[in-house]
């Protein structure tokens, strides 16, 4: 089989439940991300709430897009690309092994790979509709003490403690994701969870351990992700986003397509509007529709209101650990949301930016929030190329589970500690 001549490219997509999109970047000296292009399609059919549910409808989006990256950026054959994935189909478990080695030994490979093995079938017991996606080292135990880095051979213990944060995906995911990938001329190299992505691109190494959260406002879900001392703590998923702030503004009278661009142009998530301006528009029936901008930032409000309840009372239960939460996604870019979110909480809240992982010339549209998870997608998937060099794409036809499942035993083998 042929191989791939662009293996030094990496693409990434999401499939949001608004837009697709895809990114083509490569990986410079300095180690920052040099975007060679971007292709998005916005749909209304494929993905709801996150879940894949037209997948003839989604691999041709699919198909499309990364092609007309291709063409962008003056590359053929871009035929393998890193996936992310979220939205309710998705889960944060955490799990740990332990062991009680009678006499002090030395830790080696083969211990660490049965105890990560260990990890797995407990997640596969404790979740039996679900799937191992991904499994993240999040700390070691050595005798009661504790260490980031997997243990080496000099170091020996009576007692050891492996805790692992995994990221299950529901099998209907990965069957949808298999139907879709056979409408395309595609192969996934990777998988990824957004909430991954998203606090590996958005947050430094000691924000995570002193405690870190991020927020992602898409356009039907919003998720919550808590991370402290290298485990998740928690990952929640709302299945309320902008879209269902749009759906409200509609309801006011005007169109969908005049409720988004109201939303867009002048919605503001406050509740001390001190100035009420007059918008009038003309409705489809042709008759005059006036709201007024506190009008408009009270059904705004409402309806974040709605969204965010249940998870800043998750946020607020973890305050005294947090250091940050950073707000991301295309809801972020809704004018005082950060504001707003902050009269919500004691934590520090800040919008989240990925643009200091990028090349400095990147043009500012890239650096939107929007795209932080493609980012995040692109940095995981650089890393993985370090250890996983670019294979014949004989494998393009195979079912993601399959793929999926040999995934997750690469993370099992011993060459990999």
């Amino acid at each position: 089989m042929k191989q791939n001549i662009h293996s030094s490219i990496l693409v990434a997509v999401d499939m949001g439940s608004q837009t697709f999109r895809s990114m083509a970047a490569e990986m410079t000296p300095s180690g920052a991300l040099r975007v060679l292009g971007v292709e998005e399609s916005s749909q209304k059919r494929c993905v709801h709430h996150g879940q894949i549910e037209n997948t003839g409808d989604a691999g041709y989006m699919l198909n499309s897009i990364v092609k007309l990256l291709g063409n962008r950026i003056r590359r053929e054959n871009l035929d393998s690309v890193f996936v992310c994935v979220g939205g309710k189909s998705m889960k944060v478990a955490p799990v740990c092994s332990k062991r009680d080695l009678v006499h002090k030994r030395s830790i080696d490979a083969e211990l660490l790979y049965k105890m990560e093995m260990e990890c797995r079938e407990k997640i596969e017991k404790n979740y039996p509709d679900w799937m191992v996606l991904d499994l993240i080292p999040s700390y070691y135990v050595l005798d009661g003490k504790e260490q980031e880095d997997a243990p080496t051979s000099d170091q020996s213990a009576v007692f050891i403690e492996a805790h692992f944060t995994a990221f299950v995906g529901n099998v209907v995911l990965a069957d949808k994701l298999d139907k879709t990938f056979q409408q395309t001329t595609l192969s996934m190299e990777h998988m990824y969870a957004r909430p991954e992505a998203l606090m590996n691109v958005l947050s430094t190494e000691e924000e995570m351990q002193e405690g870190c959260a991020v927020l992602d406002l898409g356009a039907q879900t919003t998720t919550l992700t808590i991370h402290k001392g290298g485990e998740y703590l928690y990952s929640h998923v709302v299945p309320m986003g902008g879209y269902d702030i749009t759906e409200a503004i509609e309801k006011l009278g005007l169109s969908l397509l005049q409720a988004e661009r109201l939303k867009c142009m002048y919605g503001v998530a406050t509740k001390t509007a001190q100035t009420n301006r007059q918008y009038v528009l003309t409705n489809a029936a042709g008759g005059k529709v006036g709201i007024g901008s506190q009008q408009l930032s009270a059904v705004i409000t409402a309806k974040l209101d709605e969204m965010l309840t249940p998870l800043m009372e998750q946020l607020n239960k973890e305050a005294h650990r947090l250091k940050v939460l950073y707000v991301t996604g295309g809801g972020a870019m809704l004018q005082g949301v950060v504001d707003y979110i902050q009269t919500k909480t004691s934590v520090k809240v800040m919008y989240g930016s990925h643009a200091g992982w990028l090349t400095t010339d990147t043009p500012d549209a890239y650096c939107m929030p929007q795209y932080a998870s493609l980012v995040g997608t692109l940095l995981l998937a650089a890393n993985y190329r370090q250890s996983h060099p670019v294979k014949p794409a004989k494998s393009k036809n195979r079912p993601i589970i399959d793929k999926i499942k040999e995934m997750t035993l690469d993370l099992f083998t011993p060459d990999n500690f």
